[in-house]
């Protein structure tokens, strides 16, 4: 048992031990001889590589391995005292949350009120007390004016938010979240963090949050347990887990702990507090470049791979029409690389969809030359239950060596991580159009790097690049302002359907608190967004 359960006096809320699992026709072992433990009132983050056992570990621990995944597994899983393996998911619901990687996967009520209410109705609690606990979670995560609307209008960030409710409603002891913040701006992800903390601490819920950006929550975390090969290659405090991935896996250290590292400070830092703290009096920004003296920013000229003029448009979501685009006018040359970024709502994903004609205008115009479109969601690419079949033929493969894939040629898609399922519906997209005549004229990626590791974010980043030196635009709708940073030379940012920022990438991105980097942050000087150009500027300081 670990520490902190033995200090508490009580039995832990999940215990795994010598768990091994294997997806059935699967090459190799999902998850071999894990060993964990989580205290009540536990808040544990989860790291690790795509791919590496996260999102299973959290599908054996509320019973969805191996009751709906099948395969063969091997060892203990204890949920609240409850028999994981034995009892499946739905004798475990009242003790286990589950947020799953795909909210949309999850959903299965017609309106948000509905699905969050759906599991009290299960448990069999009276209509006044599922009346207060739905209004309560849906105060909690900031949802109340959604309850009256159908799940199939929402976003992909509100669905998370009603995924999260419809776990939290029945107040479990443990929560389990898979990439929870994975699809919410800078704004709410910061905001859903602080909320389980403080759930955490308040009603002494155990959280167990898998999570890629790192930074965002390992300032949250009491410890952390990272996966590797799927074993257990870590478990200790934040701190001592970036001490391990300097020397371990440096691809899972976050932004402001590679900064340190580079210029050579210690004790890396947990978060941007922190740092700013080890730092003490930052430099003043004495003969650095300041807003007044940036070059200004020139938009090539020339042909237009994407171009956008006067662009109205309209949705329902139910509640009757209202403007999600609002006189857009945007273009985008060959060759360019840009990020589309915005809070939740803002219209990223809807000017895309219109510009390869999945949503038609009310006014203005808007056009794409040879586009090829990569939605939010990867389940729309994928139907078939082999991933060879997927994508056949020579272009197939090559297409899956680009992204990565082609170890995973025999696997289901429904077996795969998030940011595999990503990955493949990526190579769907492009299969055929990677080199020569095939490349498109514009390729738009609507969050890419969802489930994505640094180091499989640097394999796109190689891809966008290629793509870009051959002639295509790149446009991507992206929440990850680090991976923005290092792909795109151009930003820009949406707020209410309306363009209200367009400019050099460092310069949109150390301009603010929320579309800032964790290094721009630290250090709030212009135009110094990577670990890089942050551990260069401090050694010119030193200087």
């Amino acid at each position: 048992m670990s520490e902190l359960a033995i200090r508490r006096g009580a039995a832990p809320a999940l215990a795994v031990e010598g768990l091994s699992y294997s997806y059935a026709r699967a090459a190799a072992p999902a998850l071999l001889d894990v060993s964990v433990e989580v205290a009540p009132g536990e808040f544990v983050l989860l790291a690790g590589r795509s791919a590496s056992g996260k999102s299973t570990l959290l599908r054996a621990a509320c019973g969805l391995v191996p009751h709906f995944h099948g395969g063969e597994v091997e060892g203990r899983v204890e949920v609240a005292g409850l028999d994981a393996i034995a009892s499946g998911p739905g004798e475990l619901a009242a003790a286990v949350g589950y947020v799953a990687q795909d909210p949309e996967t999850q959903v299965v009520s017609t309106t948000v009120a509905a699905e969050i209410e759906l599991p009290l109705e299960m448990r069999g609690d009276g209509p006044g007390d599922r009346a207060r606990a739905v209004e309560e979670v849906a105060l909690a995560l900031a949802i109340p004016h959604l309850l009256g609307r159908a799940v199939d209008t929402l976003s992909g960030g509100e669905l998370q938010r009603v995924a999260l409710s419809a776990a939290l409603v029945t107040r479990p002891r443990l929560v389990l979240l898979d990439e929870p913040t994975s699809q919410l701006d800078p704004v709410s992800g910061d905001e859903l963090i602080w909320l389980l903390r403080r759930l955490n601490e308040e009603w002494g819920v155990a959280v167990v949050l898998a999570e890629h950006r790192l930074e965002r929550c390992l300032a949250a975390a009491d410890r952390v347990v990272a996966m590797e090969d799927g074993g257990v290659g870590f478990d200790g405090s934040p701190r001592e887990f970036l001490a391990w991935t300097r020397d371990s896996d440096p691809a899972l250290t976050t932004p402001a702990a590679r900064l340190f590292s580079l210029a050579g400070i210690e004790p890396l830092p947990v978060g941007v507090r922190d740092a700013r703290r080890t730092l003490g009096d930052a430099p003043t920004s004495e003969g650095l470049t300041g807003p007044e003296h940036r070059q200004p920013f020139t938009r090539p000229k020339g042909p237009r791979a994407f171009a956008a003029k006067g662009l109205w448009v309209e949705l329902d979501s139910g509640e009757g029409a209202r403007d999600v685009l609002r006189g857009i006018e945007l273009a985008v040359a060959p060759g360019e690389r840009v990020a589309l970024m915005g809070r939740n709502g803002a219209g990223k994903s809807t000017l895309l969809r219109t510009a390869a004609g999945l949503i038609d205008p009310v006014a203005g115009r808007v056009a794409a030359e040879r586009m090829a479109l990569l939605t939010q969601n990867p389940g729309d690419f994928l139907v078939r239950e082999r991933v060879g079949d997927e994508l056949p033929g020579l272009e197939g493969r090559d297409a899956l060596r680009a992204v990565g894939m082609e170890h995973a040629i025999e696997a289901d898609p429904r077996d795969l991580s998030g940011g595999e399922r990503q990955r493949l519906a990526l190579a769907i997209a492009l299969a055929g159009r990677l080199e020569g005549d095939g490349v498109p004229g514009l390729v738009a990626l609507d969050e890419p790097t969802r489930g994505m590791d640094c180091a499989r974010k640097e394999d796109l980043h190689k891809l966008v690049e290629c793509l870009a030196a051959g002639g295509a635009a790149i446009v991507i709708a992206t929440h990850d302002v680090e991976f923005a940073a290092e792909f795109a030379e151009r930003v820009v940012l949406l707020g209410d359907g309306v363009v209200i920022a367009d400019g050099p990438s460092a310069e949109i991105l150390s301009g603010g608190w929320y579309f800032a980097t964790e290094v721009a942050r630290v250090l709030d000087r212009p135009g110094v967004v990577t670990p890089e150009q942050g551990a260069a500027h401090l050694a010119e300081r030193a200087g």
